[in-house]
C-alpha cells in the first residue's frame, strides 16, 4: 500500500520555500496585538496546513480578549470549525484525516453582505465549501469580529484555551484586512487539476500580514520566525518555537514524516511534526513507517538515537504493522529489514540476523541508504557506512544487504521504519527525512538541493520528498 501524497510533485511558477512546525506538546504559537483597529467586519485568512495528529481539537488561528468575543479557526476532531462566540458557526462536513497531505484553507468574511450565506466563505483546495454539519449566523448583519481589532491574535493557538494547540505545519499565512478575497487570489489549478499556490499580489490593509517563515530568530522583528513581509512590518512574536521549527516541508515540496495512520497496536507517541517517535515501555514489538513509500530510486534518511536500548531497530518496511502479536515486530516480517542496536546485525524474517556492523546507542546517528534500483540496503553509523559499504556501487552492492525485489507476491514498495522489539524498554528515535527537529552541526543537502542532513548524502541518493519523487522516483 502506498499512502496518498498531496503537495508539489512538479516545478511550478511559484515555489513556497518554508513552513513553520508547531508541536502541540510545546504550546507553540505566534502572537500579535495590533496597536490600532482595522476593519472588524471584513477580512480574509489564507494558509496551507499539514496536520500531524488526527482526531483532535487543534487551533489554527484565533483572536479575541475574552470568552464572549473569541474568534477561532480550528480542527474540531477532523472537521474544520470556524466560530465566533455569540456570532456564527461553520463546521464542515468535509473531514481532514490525511497526515501526509497539505491542505489550502481560505476563510473570507464580510459581515456587511446583505446575503447571509455570503458573509462567511470557506474554500478548501480552491473549492468553495457548500456542505456543513453546522451552519449558523446569529450575530446579524454588520457583526464586528475581533480580527483586526486591537486584541491578541494567535497563529497555531487558541488565545483562550491552552488545551487546543495546533500540531502540524503551516505555510503561506496571509491575513487581509478590509477585503473578502477568493481562493483564486492565492492559488490555481495546474494542468493536471492539482491545486497549487500562486503569488498573492493584492493589498493587505491596515492590520494585514504575510508570514513566510523564512527567518529563524526568536525576536519580534524582521529576523524572527514571525516576520511580516507584507510591507506592514506587523511582526508576530514566536512563543515556544525554535530555529529548527522552520522547515523546507511545504505545499510545493512535501517531505515524508512518520505516518500517524499506520501507528496502532500499542501505538508509539509521535511529536515534533511526526519526526520524533517514543515507544513506551509496554509497547512490545511496535514499529512505525514513513508517510511515503517508494518502489524505485535511491533514497536516504537519518535516524538519531535519543534513548536507544539494546532492542532498538532502524530500517525499512514493506507495509504497516498488521496485528498486535509478538510475531509482527519490524524484523519478523519477511519483507522488513532492521539494523539492531545491540549487536549491529541486520535482521528480517525472524532470523538471528546477519553480522553487519557496530552496535549503536544514545546519540548515534544511523544513516539509511535504500537503493531500490538494485535492491540493496546500506546503513551508516555517524557517517561511516558499515560492513565497508559503498552505496554508489550499484548492482555490485559492496557491503550491502540484499532486499527482496518486486514479484508476484511482493509489490516492491518500501518505507523507512523504526521500532522496538522488546517489552519494558523505552525507546526514542528522531527521524530526519530532510527537516530535523534537532540541530544539525554541519548541514548537507542532496544533489538536488533538498533536505538538511548531518552527514553527506551518498551520490545518487535523495531525500524522500515530492520534488525528488517527480524526478527520481
Amino acid at each position: 500500500m502506498v499512502f496518498p501524497i498531496t503537495g508539489g510533485t512538479q516545478s511550478t511558477g511559484y515555489e513556497v520555500s518554508n513552513s513553520l512546525r508547531f508541536n502541540d506538546g510545546d504550546n507553540a504559537e505566534l502572537t500579535r496585538t495590533p496597536g490600532s483597529e482595522g476593519n472588524k467586519q471584513i477580512h480574509t485568512i489564507s494558509m496551507w496546513v499539514k496536520r500531524c495528529t488526527i482526531d483532535s481539537n487543534q487551533a489554527l488561528f484565533s483572536a479575541g480578549p475574552n470568552d464572549s468575543t473569541v474568534y477561532s479557526i480550528r480542527f474540531l476532531s477532523d472537521s474544520l470549525y470556524i466560530s465566533q462566540s455569540s456570532g456564527f458557526v461553520k463546521d464542515t462536513s468535509r473531514l481532514f484525516r490525511d497526515p501526509s497531505a497539505w491542505y489550502h484553507i481560505v476563510i473570507a468574511i464580510d459581515t456587511t453582505d446583505g446575503t447571509q450565506n455570503d458573509r462567511i466563505k470557506v474554500y478548501i483546495n480552491g473549492v468553495l465549501e457548500t456542505s456543513f454539519a453546522e451552519n449558523t449566523f446569529d450575530g446579524g448583519q454588520n457583526l464586528n469580529t475581533p480580527v483586526n481589532d486591537d486584541v491578541i491574535h494567535a497563529v497555531g493557538y487558541d488565545t483562550l484555551n491552552d488545551a487546543v494547540p495546533f500540531d502540524g505545519y503551516i505555510a503561506e499565512f496571509h491575513l487581509i484586512d478590509g477585503t473578502q478575497k477568493a481562493a483564486s487570489d492565492f492559488g490555481e489549478f495546474d494542468d493536471n487539476g492539482v491545486w497549487i499556490p500562486k503569488r498573492y499580489t493584492g493589498s493587505y490593509g491596515t492590520n494585514g500580514v504575510y508570514l513566510e517563515f523564512k527567518q529563524t530568530g526568536t525576536g519580534t522583528n524582521a529576523s524572527g520566525m514571525g516576520a511580516d513581509t507584507s510591507g506592514n512590518t506587523h511582526h508576530y512574536a514566536p512563543v515556544n518555537l525554535a530555529a529548527t521549527d522552520v522547515t523546507e516541508d511545504t505545499c510545493t515540496n512535501n517531505f515524508a514524516t512518520i505516518n500517524s495512520l499506520a501507528n496502532y497496536f500499542n501505538p508509539a507517541a509521535l511529536s515534533e511534526g511526526n519526526t520524533r517517535v517514543d515507544f513506551a515501555n509496554d509497547a512490545s514489538t511496535a514499529y512505525i513507517i514513513s508517510t511515503i513509500g517508494v518502489a524505485s530510486g535511491k533514497w536516504y534518511c537519518e535516524v538519531k538515537g535519543v534513548d536507544i536500548p539494546s532492542y532498538g531497530e532502524i530500517g525499512i518496511a514493506s507495509r504497516p504493522r498488521q496485528n498486535s502479536g509478538n510475531e509482527d515486530k519490524l524484523t519478523t516480517n519477511q519483507y522488513n529489514y532492521g539494523y539492531t542496536a545491540d549487536a549491529g546485525r541486520v535482521k528480517n524474517n525472524n532470523t538471528a540476523g546477519s553480522s553487519y556492523g557496530n552496535s549503536y546507542g544514545d546519540g548515534d546517528m544511523i544513516g539509511i541508504a535504500m537503493d531500490l534500483d538494485n535492491n540493496k540496503l546500506y546503513f551508516s553509523k555517524n557517517g561511516t557506512f558499515q560492513n565497508s559499504g559503498d552505496p554508489t556501487t550499484g548492482a555490485t552492492g559492496t557491503g550491502a544487504f540484499s532486499i527482496t525485489a518486486a514479484s508476484s507476491t511482493h509489490d516492491g514498495v518500501y518505507y523507512f521504519a523504526g521500532g522496538s522489539n522488546k517489552n519494558n524498554d523505552t525507546t526514542r528515535m528522531d527521524f530526519n527525512f530532510g527537516n530535523p527537529a534537532f540541530s544539525i552541526s554541519s548541514g548537507n543537502a542532496d544533489a538536488n538541493g533538498h533536505g538538511n542532513f548531518e552527514y553527506a548524502v551518498p551520490s545518487g541518493y535523495f531525500a524522500l520528498c515530492t520534488k525528488n519523487l517527480a524526478e527520481n522516483g
